[in-house]
Formats: structure tokens, C-alpha cells, sequence
């Protein structure tokens, strides 16, 4: 009859614990040691944010990977990282040229004109002729040469006006040149213009492949009906590379060591891009070395080295105090200073990092407030694609997103993260406890099982 009994208070007691288990397993705000409320602008139902380098700080790693947002009703809502990248930005810009005429003998207008051209100092070609048959008058018009010396981008358009000629279409080829000896071939071209009952078609520009050259050579394939060029213009365009951008820490103290050295210890290791070194003397030189390791016992490795200054010149301060990183995730940094140039001051100097810019962004569902949650150990990653967060995502929909911000405080920040680990200590703890006794009760019906007649 006791065993009875026990087997079935035993068995109650394992059911509620597997039954607990889904409950205990499902992420709950208080499971991260830093919860931030969120301010929301602008027009949802997503939202984007500026992920700042005091919530790095705070995470347990350094891919954001135990970063959530819940709601109102304790709910994690999706949400999506997008590092920052490196962009390409181009701009164009169109310029008028001078175009010069070029002459073939009558009757062969399949004949290439042979040229002669002086410039002047700038580059500009002033004078061309046809050394073929100089004494001749030439009565060909065989194609137009036109100068694009003074464009140092690759061009991607040309653009024409003329008079005379029959309207239709006008077909020539193009060659570029950078020395008027030897001529690339860059395809062909054809103006168009037509009229009838009083309307007019104008085909004017034609687009080129985006290539340097000083010196463009239009030849008309028939040369007998060709128009006059009464204006000549080229667009060409350049490429601007922006770096990705960065988030920069605030000033980190340093530590010295009895052999002079500087070193820093980050909260976790992060994929550093750039350190930037306060010089507070003026007239300072120090070159340097940057190391950096994960482990406290760890070996160094070498980050980057370079000269620091901050000097007057011409009665202007020009300063040097930043230094390009590889983008490895290190925990500490060690500064060598090379001490022929002076050093770096009594005081330690203060250092800032920055990593690579990330935006956090997360699809509103359920009641406000809104929590920003991280500092969670043993986290999985729970992010989405972007393109899956957004169906049909499209890059220039990005900026116009929602954003939001987190209250950020530093004396907060630190205080949530005791408080978590306080709380995460009791809670360990008592889930053993729960552990323990399930065991116990698991032992006592198998004992109690053992001990029962076998007629029962």
C-alpha cells in the first residue's frame, strides 16, 4: 500500500518536472543581466537601432549572439543584425570637349586620316591636319577627333549635336587613344533624327564602356551623308570608396607595467578596427607597437605599429593619433612605445577602440514597453536574415525603417549586471535543488519497487 503510495506521489513529481521543463527552457527577460527600455519614432511595424559600444560592452560575446527584444507580455519578438559595410558611392559629371574634323581623299572613304597635332602647355590640342596630302584641299569629311585630355575619369557617355546631314540614322565606330598613334576599338555608335507631321526623334548620346582615354576617334561609315558636329559633350565618373562605419568606445585607462609597457583589458573579446591614442602634450613623437591576445596567459600577437605625433606645422597642429587594427577579436591590448622619441607622458595615456558599426533591427509585435535584453551566458544566436525579417527587403528601404534607442547609462548598466549575477546564482541553485529532489524521488520508488512482494 506505501508503494504504492510513493509510486504515485513519485510519479506526480516527475511529471511536473518534465512538464516544468519547457517552462524553465523558454528565454524569459529576466535570464539577461542588462534589460534597456526602448523609445520607438517614426513608422513601424519595424524598427532599427544603432547598436552603441556600451552594449557590446555588456554582451557576453562578441557577436551579439544573447541580444534580444522582448515586449510588454515577456514575448522575444524577431529581429535581424546587420553589420555595416563599405560602400562605392559614383558621382558623374559631364563636360563640353572641342572636337576637331578629320579629312580623307575623295574617293576613298574607307581611308583612316593621319594626323599631326601640336598642344600647349596645359595639354590642350589646338591644331590638327591631315598629313596625307597637305597641299590638297581635302573635300572628304571622314569622322571628327575629339579631345577628352582634361577628363581623368573613365567616361560612360558621349553626347552629340549637329546640323545638316539627312535625317536617319548616322553609324560610326568609336577608338580611344592616349598618344594619337595607337587606337583601341570601343565599339560603335549611331545617331538618330527623324521627322514627320511635325514631330521630331533624336537619338543624341551614346553610352561608352567606361574606360580612360585622352583622345576619342569617331569615324562615320559613310562619310558622304554625314552631319556637321555643332556641340560635343562627355560624361565620366568616378568611384569613391566609404569605409564601413564605426562605433568608438569611450576612453579606456591604461595599466603600466614595471617595463614600461601600456595595457588595456576589455569585458569581452571584440573584433577591433581602430585605436585611437590620446596625446595630451603638445610637441609629442612616439612611435609604437599594438598587441593584442584573448587569454590572460596567452602569447601576444602583433596588431600593428606606426608613429604617433602631434606637432605644429606652418602654425597649425597637425596630429596622428590613430591607428588602423586587423579586425581581430581580442580580449587585451598591449602599447610598446619606443622611448627615443620622447614617450608618451608621466600619465598612462588613455586609449578609445571602435569596432565595426552593427544595426539591430526587430519587427514590433504585442504591447509596449519595449525591452532591449543582453548579457545572457550560453546564449544560441536567435537572428534572422534580413531578407527574411522584411519579405521583399530591398538595401534602400533600410534608412527608411523605424528607428529606435535605448536608454543607455554606464551606472545602470553596471549595476543590472551585479544584480543578474546575483540572481543568476540563486537561480542555479535552486534548479539543482529541483534537480536533486526529482532524483531522490525517482531512488525511493525504485527502492520501494524492489522491496514489494513479488505476489503484489
Amino acid at each position: 500500500m506505501i508503494s504504492r503510495l510513493i509510486y504515485r506521489v513519485g510519479s506526480a513529481a516527475l511529471l511536473g518536472l518534465l512538464c516544468g521543463a519547457p517552462v524553465l527552457a523558454q528565454e524569459q527577460p529576466g535570464d539577461y543581466a542588462v534589460q534597456l527600455p526602448l523609445s520607438l519614432s517614426g513608422e513601424g511595424p519595424w524598427y532599427r537601432l544603432d547598436v552603441p559600444m556600451a552594449l557590446h560592452f555588456a554582451a557576453r560575446y562578441g557577436d551579439l549572439r544573447d541580444l534580444r527584444v522582448f515586449n510588454a507580455e515577456g514575448q522575444a519578438l524577431a529581429y535581424a543584425l546587420v553589420a555595416g559595410q563599405g560602400e562605392s558611392r559614383d558621382s558623374q559629371q559631364e563636360q563640353a570637349v572641342k572636337w576637331f574634323p578629320l579629312y580623307a581623299e575623295q574617293g576613298d572613304s574607307s581611308a583612316t586620316p593621319s594626323l599631326r597635332v601640336q598642344r600647349s602647355t596645359s595639354g590642350t590640342l589646338i591644331e590638327l591636319l591631315d598629313e596625307a596630302n597637305s597641299s590638297a584641299t581635302p573635300a572628304l569629311l571622314r569622322g571628327w577627333l575629339l579631345d577628352a585630355s582634361a577628363l581623368d575619369e573613365p567616361l560612360v557617355r558621349l553626347q552629340l549635336d549637329w546640323s545638316g546631314g539627312q535625317d536617319g540614322f548616322q553609324r560610326f565606330s568609336i577608338e580611344a587613344s592616349d598618344d594619337l598613334q595607337g587606337w583601341q576599338p570601343w565599339g560603335s555608335g549611331q545617331l538618330a533624327r527623324l521627322s514627320f507631321d511635325g514631330e521630331r526623334i533624336e537619338q543624341r548620346q551614346i553610352e561608352l564602356p567606361g574606360r580612360k582615354a585622352r583622345y576619342l576617334r569617331l569615324l562615320w561609315q559613310s562619310p558622304q551623308q554625314a552631319p556637321q558636329l555643332t556641340a560635343a559633350s562627355l560624361r565620366s565618373q568616378r568611384s569613391d570608396s566609404v569605409s564601413a562605419p564605426l562605433v568608438w568606445s569611450q576612453p579606456l585607462a591604461a595599466t603600466r607595467s614595471p617595463d614600461g609597457e601600456y595595457q588595456w583589458q576589455l569585458p569581452l573579446a571584440l573584433p577591433l578596427e581602430r585605436l585611437k591614442v590620446e596625446l595630451t602634450q603638445a610637441n609629442s613623437l612616439a612611435p609604437i607597437r599594438v598587441s593584442g591576445r584573448n587569454e590572460a596567459k596567452g602569447a601576444w600577437q602583433s596588431l600593428t605599429q606606426g608613429l604617433l605625433y602631434r606637432l605644429p606645422e606652418n602654425g597649425v597642429e597637425i596630429r596622428q593619433d590613430e591607428l588602423a587594427l586587423p579586425g581581430w577579436a581580442v580580449q587585451q591590448l598591449r602599447l610598446q612605445v619606443d622611448e627615443r622619441g620622447g614617450g608618451l607622458g608621466g600619465e598612462p595615456p588613455q586609449i578609445k577602440v571602435a569596432v565595426r558599426a552593427t544595426q539591430l533591427v526587430f519587427l514590433q509585435r504585442g504591447s509596449p514597453p519595449y525591452r532591449l535584453a543582453l548579457g545572457r551566458s550560453g546564449a544560441a544566436s536567435a537572428a534572422l536574415p534580413l531578407t527574411t525579417l522584411i519579405p521583399g527587403y530591398q538595401p534602400q528601404r533600410l534608412q527608411q525603417l523605424g528607428t529606435a534607442e535605448a536608454a543607455l547609462q554606464a551606472a545602470n548598466l553596471a549595476q543590472q549586471e551585479r544584480a543578474a549575477v546575483s540572481d543568476s546564482g540563486w537561480k542555479r541553485w535552486g534548479l539543482w535543488l529541483v534537480l536533486l529532489l526529482g532524483v531522490g524521488l525517482l531512488a525511493l520508488m525504485a527502492v520501494s519497487l524492489l522491496r514489494s512482494p513479488k505476489a503484489e
